[in-house]
């Protein structure tokens, strides 16, 4: 059985007083997907304006053929949207490919409609927001008939996932291209390395380790208490890493790349997971406490179908050994898929389990013209709109949101988790996220003394945390 084929069984947020343009005629409506030809300008709409989001719009406006345009702009922080803005057009090369004028920027909940209103049918929505809203989002660009870019990972709770494959449906029904920004599928030696895995190079896989190990520098995954202002909605998904309904922790967020790329090694996904993990510091600098739901450490055994197993290390502590790696294990050999972070400029086969010169029987790198896998991905994305093929990475990417999903629930519960179960779990991390306003409460209350609820193996089971014990 597939499970990734069994569906049955950063932003910040201020008042929504920000400009808004008039909304188009057609916004509601369905419209037909318009394919864009030879060198027909490809409009973009950037939704989330963060870091990612910035990344995300200067790789679309150096798309090999260069015509692509930035023309509309949506956030919920002012300032992520100016800083944005004006780092995007201090750069020559992106500033060429922008129009995006005070009255295309838009802020609040709803400006991701505003901003999406301004393309035309076959244009390019960007979702780089916290993932609890990609579907939101998702759905509207379907109506609105885009092309799409999402930021990974896509989801973090099983009636999301459901969602998103539903979705993806209907955009693959109405010819949209959806990219999904798991980069390392678009890593031209990892891409090679797995063509070698898949053709029998390294034997029967046996064994994957997966690596992401790093002093405790990720300010925004540990968070002190909420300081009253701005809302505690709002003050949640501006430090969204930290908690588990806006991107799913650390843990999905950050080493699902690792997870990913292996598991396109394999060309499988693991059908259950179990873990540990735990939090040895709960205070940050100066000793105030720590209230965020992370552990500082994980480690993950997933299991496949022919009883492989894939290793997953995490750790985020101060003064501890460091890697960054991930490595591969077959038959007749092993492989160093990357000894440089979530990829790295070459990939390598092996002769046995020894990773030496000695031993060395492959080293791939990328061509000259293709060494960044971020425009790598924005390239075969944009390709596939001109060309009028199919292209749909949100199938793979929910497998991987929930295979990474499905690690983290088994540290944060203490028991075993199948593909399945965290597939077809019920709780809704995020209830009523589309209909969110400034005013809204979010999903998680704190306590009394400032903190939220935390992972608790042995007490919570298989429901890491229950909605209707949060408030």
């Amino acid at each position: 059985m597939n499970p990734a084929t069994n569906v049955s069984s950063r932003r910040e947020f201020i008042k929504t007083t920000g400009r808004v343009a008039a909304v188009s005629a057609l916004a509601g409506m369905t419209v037909p997907f318009v394919h864009a030809e030879g060198n027909e300008t490809l409009q973009v709409a950037l939704i989330g304006c963060g870091g990612r989001g910035g990344g995300a719009a200067a790789n679309a406006l150096r798309v090999k053929d260069g015509h692509t345009k930035l023309v509309a702009m949506a956030d919920v922080f002012t300032h992520r949207l100016e800083d944005c803005h004006n780092g995007l057009s201090g750069d020559a090369q992106s500033a060429a490919h922008m129009d995006v004028p005070p009255e295309r920027r838009f802020i609040g909940f709803d400006a991701y409609q505003h901003a999406m209103d301004c393309l035309k049918p076959g244009d390019i929505a960007i979702f780089t927001t916290p993932l609890a809203f990609r579907w939101v989002h998702f759905t509207y660009a379907i109506q609105k008939g885009l092309n799409v870019f999402m930021e990974k990972p896509l989801t973090a709770d099983g009636p999301s996932s459901r969602r998103m494959l539903k979705l993806a449906e209907e955009a693959s029904a109405k010819k949209l291209k959806v990219g999904v920004g798991l980069m390392c599928r678009h890593h031209r030696p990892l891409q090679e390395l797995a063509q070698r895995a898949q053709d029998g190079q390294l034997g029967e896989i046996i064994l994957m380790r997966g690596y992401r190990m790093a002093p405790s520098e990720l300010a925004a995954c540990f968070s002190e208490k909420w300081p009253g202002n701005p809302s505690e909605l709002l003050w949640q998904i501006s430090r969204f890493h930290s908690f588990i309904w806006a991107s799913g922790g650390l843990f999905s967020d950050f080493y699902i790349h690792h997870i990913d790329h292996l598991c396109m090694i394999k060309n499988a996904w693991p059908v259950k997971a179990q873990a540990l993990g735990g939090r040895h510091y709960r205070t940050g600098q100066g000793g105030a406490p720590q209230v965020d739901q992370n552990f500082d450490h994980y480690a993950v055994e997933y299991t496949f179908e022919d009883g492989s197993k894939m290793y997953m290390d995490g750790r985020n502590e101060n003064r501890c050994e460091e890697i960054y790696n991930s490595y591969v294990h077959g038959s007749k050999g092993s492989a160093i898929a990357s000894s440089a972070g979530d990829f790295s400029p070459t990939s390598s086969i092996f002769s046995t389990q020894k990773p030496s010169h000695a031993h060395l029987l492959w080293t791939g790198k990328a061509p000259p013209d293709q060494g960044d896998p971020y425009d790598n991905e924005w390239n075969d994305l944009v390709a596939a709109i001109r060309e009028d093929k199919p292209y749909n990475e949100v199938p793979r990417g929910i497998a991987a949101s929930v295979t990474t999903s499905m690690g983290r629930m088994a540290a944060h519960s203490g028991v075993e988790i199948t593909y399945e179960e965290m597939l077809n779990h019920e709780d809704v991390y995020a209830p009523g996220c589309e209909n969110y306003t400034m005013d809204s409460p979010p999903p998680l209350r704190s306590g009394p003394d400032g903190k939220y609820p935390i992972p608790m193996p042995g007490l919570l089971g298989k429901h890491e945390f229950k909605i209707d014990k949060l408030g």
